[in-house]
């Protein structure tokens, strides 16, 4: 294990959006996080860059943030080329099945698709994109006692056996290039 401090727990996640009130509505009124913080800005302050823009957060019931940046050019963000749309998405958790079962209503009332409730074993997720293309996931934990405890020690191993596989996925690909 690496000597390093302890990231304690998310801060915030941050993603471009199309449209601040767009998605304002969306986060604020449909999935009922607060915007509690809007900032603008006509410079970034980590580059220096001139780029007008607002930054704000929506906060999630544990303190942390989802926030969003609005460029002012209305445009969509896009996805990344090489990877699949259900990979890259940003989870949050509720209290239990029910309530994942009750947001599911709530989105598709407010015609929202989403996927039916997914069974992981250890989590029961919904899934469903927001206006800007980020697919979002609602779960609630359903493991047995001991169950994350078992896969903490699972884990290096499962990552040296998926190494090796896929190590042969791409030796396989090459050869049949």
């Amino acid at each position: 294990m690496v000597d390093a401090p302890k990231l304690r727990k998310l801060y915030h996640f941050s993603y471009p959006c199309r449209d601040g009130e767009e998605t304002r509505k969306f986060y604020e009124d449909l999935l009922g996080l607060p915007l509690v913080n809007c900032m603008t800005s006509d410079r970034v302050p980590s580059t220096g860059e001139e780029k007008p823009y607002a930054h704000f957060f929506f906060e999630l019931g544990d303190g942390s943030y989802m926030a969003f940046f609005d460029l002012g050019e209305n445009v969509m963000p896009l996805p990344s080329p090489n990877t699949p749309d259900w990979v890259q998405h940003f989870a949050m958790e509720v209290d239990s099945v029910e309530e994942v079962l009750k947001f599911k209503k709530r989105l598709q009332d407010a015609g929202v698709k989403t996927t039916d409730v997914i069974d992981h074993e250890f989590i029961n997720s919904i899934y469903f994109f927001d206006p800007n293309g980020l697919r979002l996931e609602i779960t609630a934990r359903t493991e047995e006692p001991g169950y994350l405890e078992q896969a903490a020690s699972e884990a290096h191993d499962a990552m040296k056996a998926w190494v090796k596989k896929k190590a042969g996925m791409i030796a396989n690909k090459s050869a049949a290039a």
